[in-house]
């Protein structure tokens, strides 16, 4: 039997703000790193926060016929550092965070059609490039990401995580 098609939406009712909370908390008990420096229990207090359109955005995949959730990620501008080798005056950069997709919808390529559709969302909003930070150990999200155009860049935050890897996606015009 074929698995149904996957609905990607952006998270706006309760319900979904409360799936994406949930996919967010499963993906840092997955993660067993601590998030603290990075505000995380007031990011999920105040969802979307910064993730809001028409800045940012917060993708919730939900398999098409049961309405299940299957996964997230999110979208946020991004202040790159005066200093960064890809910081350019005028350009508008963002930052993607949390893409996790549910174990058991693994294989139905949630994450690239996430991905794809945080992408097309952040050239639709002016942004010229995307930059996200991850750990080494998470080989198929690396891979995945540069499969799909994104390279190697220069550190643009400080992450206290060992083997963090850094990377960036440019946007076409």
């Amino acid at each position: 039997m074929q698995p149904s098609s996957i609905l990607i939406r952006q998270a706006e009712s309760p319900e979904d703000l409360a799936a994406v909370i949930k996919c967010f908390h499963t993906y840092t008990e997955w993660l067993d790193e601590d998030l603290s420096h990075q505000n995380y229990a007031s990011e999920l207090a105040g969802l979307p926060g910064k993730y809001a359109p028409s800045t940012g955005c917060l993708l919730l995949a939900v398999d098409s016929e049961t309405g299940i959730p299957l996964g997230c990620v999110a979208l946020r501008p991004l202040e790159l550092p005066s200093g960064h080798p890809k910081a350019k005056a005028g350009h508008e950069y963002a930052e993607m965070k949390r893409l996790f997709v549910y174990p058991e919808a693994r294989g139905r390529q949630v994450a690239r059609k996430l991905l794809l559709e945080l992408l097309q969302r952040a050239k639709d909003q002016g942004y010229k490039e995307v930059f996200l930070d991850t750990l080494a150990r998470m080989e198929a999200a690396i891979k995945l990401y540069k499969s799909e155009g994104f390279t190697d860049v220069e550190p643009y935050n400080h992450s206290p995580y060992v083997g963090t890897v850094y990377l960036a996606k440019e946007l076409d015009s």
